[in-house]
């Protein structure tokens, strides 16, 4: 039997992910990230699976990963925001943080976490 291709990998950690069993999906989307690194769906996706199985550390790898190549992605910004945040790093999370939210000012978590950051900063 052949290994699952990159497509079938990120489609089955996607249905892990809806499903709610991150760990599992995280098994999937590594698959994926390893046939396709550059590939920022697959990095969003794990870095969501790895954040719901409380791995903010590599959750954070991954949504600076896709950060890195696309600035101005208002999630992957508040997600890695998030993560540093759990890490306890407020400073370092208010910045994406602040850029989430200057990006799409309507959404309310957005503005909260970034003010919640700015808080909790030193």
């Amino acid at each position: 039997m052949s290994d699952p291709s990159a497509y079938d990998s990120y489609r089955s950690g996607l249905e892990l992910l809806e499903g709610g069993d991150h760990h599992a999906a995280v098994i999937a989307l590594m698959r994926a990230r390893e046939v396709e690194p550059e590939a920022a769906s697959v990095r969003e996706a794990l870095g969501r699976a790895l954040f719901g199985a409380h791995r903010y550390r590599e959750a954070a790898t991954e949504f600076q990963a896709v950060v890195d190549g696309a600035p101005t992605n208002d999630y992957a910004l508040f997600c890695l925001g998030r993560c540093l945040q759990l890490l306890g790093a407020h400073d370092d999370a208010r910045a994406p943080l602040a850029l989430a939210a200057c990006l799409r000012p309507e959404r309310d978590d957005y503005r909260a976490y970034r003010d919640a950051a700015r808080r909790l900063a030193s």
